[in-house]
């Protein structure tokens, strides 16, 4: 417990934890605000009324949702590169092997504590998304009426869970690259390219891709209200169903870290 209070308290004091969730919060207030203020406008007129489902409760908190998860993921792999690449470059990961820590113990636990700041960032960004869809709705001129369906308040926690699992694994990508790479620069600009790549090769490769982690990832938070989710490019999800790629989810998860836990014990620690 001790290494994992002093892991959270190093990552509150990190600026790649403010500016990873200022950046996301930012992005998600000023894509809804400006939703609901061009809403009626002239230029908007033909698809306005599609416009305003962002701003319109319920199905608002299911649109923030999606977007906190799908460029969310994209954040949490740089975050995780970030966190993990730093262990090396700054000797954080030596000074604890000095003091007799296991290896393996300190990088499963460091990973430990990026997950929970993962998940107080989804929190905080869900609730900053709320508040700029409520502002929304009153720019363009939507009631907030369904604010307090209670069906739709029911599901929220396990789909935030489900959408802080997916995040997560995906982090983990980022955290294990960096990890292997040793390097954050190589792990945050290998994550980043893994994941567009993923996203392109969907196009060629539809029956490969939806197996991989970020496709994955996206189709484990699909909904019978929702149909389905959208990629990094704003195509459909892969084929697979929810709880199928839940299971691949967890896999790609317990794998990666497996993986960054075994190198990290084997590796040559120099400097």
């Amino acid at each position: 417990m001790r290494l994992f209070f002093s892991g959270l308290r190093k990552l509150v004091r990190r600026p790649a934890t403010w500016v990873t969730a200022g950046l996301l919060i930012g992005l998600l207030v000023l894509i809804i605000v400006a939703v609901g203020a061009t809403a009626n406008g002239r230029a908007v007129r033909a698809n306005g009324a599609e416009a305003k489902l962002l701003v319109t409760f319920p199905g608002a908190y299911d649109r923030i949702l999606q977007f906190i998860t799908g460029l969310g993921g994209l954040f949490a792999v740089i975050y995780g590169a970030a966190i993990a690449g730093s262990e090396w470059s700054w000797g954080t990961l030596k000074s604890s092997v000095a003091r007799g820590e296991s290896r393996v113990r300190y990088m499963l636990i460091t990973y430990v504590t990026v997950a929970v700041m993962i998940a107080l960032g989804l929190l905080i960004t869900f609730a900053a998304g709320v508040v700029a869809a409520i502002v929304g709705a009153h720019l363009a001129g939507v009631s907030t009426s369904g604010l307090g369906d209670s069906a739709t308040l029911s599901d929220l926690p396990e789909r935030l869970l489900k959408g802080w699992f997916a995040v997560v694994e995906e982090g983990a990508l980022g955290f294990t690259i960096a990890t292997l790479a040793r390097s954050q620069l190589a792990g945050i600009g290998a994550g980043i390219a893994f994941y567009f790549g993923e996203g392109f090769a969907s196009i060629f490769l539809p029956d490969i891709v939806k197996y991989l982690p970020f496709s994955v990832a996206n189709a484990s938070l699909a909904t019978a209200s929702s149909g389905a989710t959208t990629d990094a490019f704003g195509g459909g999800a892969s084929g697979l169903p929810a709880d199928q790629a839940l299971v691949l989810v967890g896999v790609w998860l317990v794998g990666a870290l497996v993986l960054a836990a075994l190198f990290s014990d084997r590796a040559e620690i120099a400097g």
